[in-house]
């Protein structure tokens, strides 16, 4: 009985998409995601078909491609899921892991070369291939980089803003 509450409130909460590694749509959040009747249109008329349904909810899989912010979606959603405007960035950006090639002595710029907005740059290392630098907040989350990666070294992280105190 336990395991089926925590399942059924990992479900409510959106916690069971975070875990799998998936996100919802640009501009979709926790709470507009509950009046998504699961109609797939959003999916239909995602030009980069980066927009699929995952168990009757709308998930961005980045494996596919990437978001390009065109508002397609937005357009066609029937429900009030989406934000008035379409979104320009997710609340998220890209990690660069350990198992980088780069990081690890082998060249390879291919994030660079498709980063739409130049978040992923390479620095010169003495003795070896350039390595990678994110600006995370030139970072939109756009996923073009996860699937070009050849080690699938890059992931998403969500954005967090430190508070200062007073």
């Amino acid at each position: 009985m336990g395991q089926v509450a925590s399942t059924r409130r990992a479900f409510l909460t959106g916690s069971v998409l975070r875990h799998r590694q998936a996100y919802y749509p640009p501009g979709v959040t926790d709470t507009s995601i509950g009046n998504c009747s699961g109609c797939g249109e959003c999916a239909e008329a995602c030009p980069t078909k980066v927009i699929l349904m995952r168990e009757g909810l709308p998930v961005v899989d980045f494996q596919a491609g990437e978001c390009t912010f065109c508002g397609e979606c937005s357009a066609r959603c029937p429900e009030r899921v989406f934000p008035p405007e379409p979104a320009t960035s997710f609340a998220h950006h890209a990690v660069i892991a350990d198992t980088c090639l780069a990081l690890n002595f082998v060249d390879c710029q291919a994030c660079r070369e498709v980063c739409p907005t130049t978040a992923i740059r390479f620095r010169p290392r003495l003795g070896g291939p350039f390595v990678p630098l994110l600006d995370s907040d030139a970072c939109t989350g756009c996923g073009a980089c996860i699937s070009v990666c050849p080690t699938r070294s890059i992931t998403m992280t969500a954005n967090t803003r430190e508070v200062a105190h007073a």
